[in-house]
């Protein structure tokens, strides 16, 4: 499947804030991005079980690995 890709993040300013304290206490510049989806990789079973739905419901499904919580989003 296709690799996880990236993108900065859009940050409203109270998460801007929190990374600018911590660019200060690091004395680094920090970029938050953004994950993207990861499809998740299906057995060949698994596979078959989400065509079936697909053809018998007449739609495209797409399965997504589980994104983990951040902390403090």
């Amino acid at each position: 499947m296709a690799p996880q890709q990236l993108r900065v993040a859009e940050l409203n300013e109270a998460r801007l804030a929190r990374i600018r304290d911590l660019e200060s206490r690091l004395g680094s510049i920090v970029i938050a991005y953004e994950s993207q989806p990861t499809y998740a990789d299906l057995s060949p079973e698994q596979l078959a079980a989400l065509q079936e739905l697909e053809h018998e419901l007449g739609v495209v499904l797409v399965a997504y690995t589980p994104k983990v919580a951040s902390v403090g989003a």
